[in-house]
């Protein structure tokens, strides 16, 4: 590895950026974990090299059940909307569900902890868990019309309902979308209206921070924003969270809205067969935001999703059927959908589901339940080590659990929390895994392969199985690995978790992820499509990669990805606000909070209620995930003489650093007026600056720079 003084004296061209950061030392898989692993024999890296690219990932088809085996494995006809398993049929419920009913029906397939500690947890039986879905398939079939293709929205939180309602669906061979729970009802009925759904399965209310939050009310705004956008439900179907006792003010609107308890006793004991579907038809939409007003719907497929999130649980997780497995993020994001419900399920293990936040009604609650439940492995965010390592560092020592394996994902694990989450939460004797992957890739793209390959920490690993990573420079050159030099991280092969599209806009899919890098737009041959992730990153001597954070404009705050136009768009529908700005901070709890930075009309007054209101307008538009750590009005906002806001130069006034060079702005004196302001504010808040690693300044130096 190249020093700091080496590395700085190379030459490094506009296509590239520069990357200093220091090795870290390898930590060793424990013998005991490498004697059990599913992935023990080395050869598995021979049936997955590329010379065997795309039969490899047969390996994984295998481990589903199949109605009508597939013809083609992988079809590049009309690139790049690959078909995986051509010719395959299969059912994702009947994978999920029936198949483990023969031998592992008393076995509990999902154990639901609700928030209130008093409240008593739930262990759902495969045996049981195939009464409730087929019962609730039958009420969506026949109650409220749901068809093949249908598109069906969720918005639900951290229930046993949840999984329950997506393998209903799955069953009838119709299509979910879950919506986050925590998403306001405006966000919600914007992806309503983008999937075209006229059905919407909700619940009265859930529990969060001890408090029983009302969210039907949600669904009342969801229903009244899609229908502005042309789009009308016909259907509400509402569970309860507590049986018999409606926990919303919202009223229940005649003919449109109806309590499932009530419903479900005509479907009792009801029984339907799962439809046959083709491996390419669609399973369901996961929206992400993007940096652009409409949501995005990232359409995954039935039998190339389901074969490759049951091969990454099997060796990355390492699932058995008899380990208890608790991945402890949300249903609504696609972490959840891929290793709560669906990776978990169609190896026929235990998944454990927690409704609530981690440290309800103290930091030693995740321990508590880990130990009660006799849980193995564990899956978690870097955001969620961050908190118990700030509110509950001792915790973890005082709770008899023994973890054998644990996860980290959603956005880059800084080093010393890595270390911490091996040293105190792993206790020393668990294995990690740092996994990098998007929303858009069904499931892991990025790990070391936990009993062959040694952790690193701050790092992913190499590529996962099958999958063969590149990183580009902005020319298309390959930046080598141990360069010291970062660029855009690739994948140069399709692979059977990749979405199939974005829903409603097949142009978008491919100017978003393959223009970038195609070779040729006529070619059939999968080599000319790298897939463009979207995130910088830079690779080691070794091959294992560093992902440094997106590439465009879009905030990473607690592993949830907030675009900066739509947090702006937000803003702008305050009618006083003239131009808005969102920024990233550095932030020891959430990774990244957002700052706001608005401008006012002409004769509007700045005032703290006016700061309020573009809150709350970000609340309502997007969610509290969303909410501003600050919002500071300002006179103007710095701007190129082409008019683009230069946000790089407000997001180093934010953070304390240096905001580079500002001459070539239209209003350099604006920038002065807004650094006095603001960190004059900051200081009286007792906000002070901190020291920014490295990284950490080159991601803040470096944002709002791509167009």
């Amino acid at each position: 590895m190249e020093t700091d003084e080496e590395s700085q004296d190379t030459p490094v061209s506009e296509a590239q950026i520069a990357v200093h950061w220091r090795e870290e030392e390898y930590y060793q898989p424990p013998a005991k974990f490498i004697a059990q692993a599913n992935a023990g024999d080395p050869s598995i890296f021979e049936r997955f090299r590329e010379e065997r690219f795309p039969e490899c990932f047969k390996e994984y088809a295998d481990l589903l059940s199949w109605d009508a085996y597939w013809h083609t494995t992988l079809d590049t006809s009309n690139p790049p909307f690959w078909k995986w398993f051509v010719g395959g049929r299969l059912n994702a419920s009947f994978n999920c569900v029936d198949r483990h009913l023969a031998a592992s029906s008393n076995k509990a397939a999902l154990i639901w902890v609700p928030e209130p500690e008093e409240e008593e947890t739930r262990a759902i039986t495969y045996q049981e868990l195939y009464k409730r879905v087929n019962e609730f398939a039958a009420l969506l079939r026949d109650f409220a019309g749901v068809k093949i293709g249908d598109r069906v929205t969720f918005h639900l939180p951290m229930v046993p309902e949840l999984p329950v309602a997506m393998l209903a669906c799955a069953r009838l061979g119709a299509i979910h979308s879950q919506v986050f729970g925590g998403f306001s009802g405006a966000a919600c009925g914007e992806r309503i209206a983008d999937a075209d759904s006229h059905v919407l399965v909700t619940m009265d209310g859930f529990y969060r921070n001890g408090e029983l939050l009302d969210h039907k009310v949600k669904a009342d705004e969801a229903i009244a924003r899609a229908h502005d956008l042309g789009c009308e439900v016909d259907k509400v179907l509402v569970w309860r969270r507590r049986p018999g006792q409606y926990a919303s003010k919202s009223p229940m609107v005649e003919g449109r809205d109806f309590f499932v308890d009530e419903l479900l006793p005509d479907y009792r004991d009801k029984l339907v067969e799962p439809v046959s579907m083709p491996a390419e038809a669609p399973l369901f939409l996961m929206y992400t935001s993007g940096t652009t007003g409409r949501p995005k719907g990232c359409e995954h497929s039935t039998g190339g999703y389901l074969a490759y999130v049951a091969g990454t649980s099997k060796y990355y997780q390492d699932i058995h059927p008899e380990d208890t497995y608790w991945c402890f993020a949300d249903i609504g994001w696609i972490t959840g959908h891929s290793y709560i419900v669906y990776g978990p399920l169609a190896l026929g293990t235990t998944s454990v589901m927690y409704e609530g936040v981690p440290t309800y009604p103290d930091p030693g609650r995740p321990w508590r339940i880990a130990q009660r439940l006799g849980v193995d492995i564990f899956h978690t965010s870097p955001t969620t080590v961050r908190m118990l390592r700030k509110v509950g560092p001792d915790e973890p020592a005082k709770y008899d659990y023994h973890f054998k394996h644990m996860t980290t994902v959603g956005e880059p694990i800084e080093p010393e929390v890595w270390r911490w989450y091996h040293e105190v939460i792993g206790k020393g004797e668990a294995v990690i895994v740092d996994t990098w992957w998007q929303t858009e890739n069904g499931g892991f793209l990025g790990s070391t392969l936990p009993a062959l390959q040694a952790m690193k920490p701050g790092s992913c690993g190499p590529g996962v199985l099958g999958i063969y990573p590149v990183i580009y420079d902005e020319n298309g050159d390959e930046v080598l690995a141990g360069s010291g030099r970062a660029g855009n991280m690739c994948i140069r092969n399709p692979w059977p978790g990749i979405f199939q599209t974005i829903w409603g806009q097949p142009e978008k899919f491919v100017d978003t992820y393959y223009a970038k890098y195609c070779r040729d737009r006529q070619s059939k041959d999968w080599r000319d499509w790298p897939y463009f992730a979207g995130d910088g990153a830079v690779q080691a001597a070794d091959g294992y990669f560093r992902i440094l954070g997106r590439v465009d404009d879009v905030i990473n705050v607690a592993g949830h990805r907030l675009g900066t136009k739509e947090l702006e768009s937000a803003s702008l529908m305050v009618d006083e606000v003239a131009e808005a700005a969102a920024v990233p901070v550095i932030d020891d709890i959430r990774g990244r909070a957002v700052e706001m930075y608005v401008s006012l009309k002409p004769g509007v007054q700045a005032s703290e209620e006016m700061s309020a209101k573009v809150s709350r307008a970000i609340d309502t538009e997007i969610g509290k995930i969303a909410r501003p750590k600050n919002v500071w009005i300002v006179p103007d906002l710095p701007k190129t003489r082409s008019g683009k806001i230069m946000r790089r130069v407000i997001a180093g006034i934010s953070n304390f650093t240096d905001v580079g060079d500002t001459s070539t702005l239209a209003n350099p004196e604006i920038v002065d007026v807004i650094r006095h302001h603001v960190q004059k504010e900051k200081a009286a808040r007792g906000e002070v600056p901190r020291e920014l690693s490295r990284e950490e300044l080159e991601e803040i130096q470096s944002f709002g720079s791509v167009e």
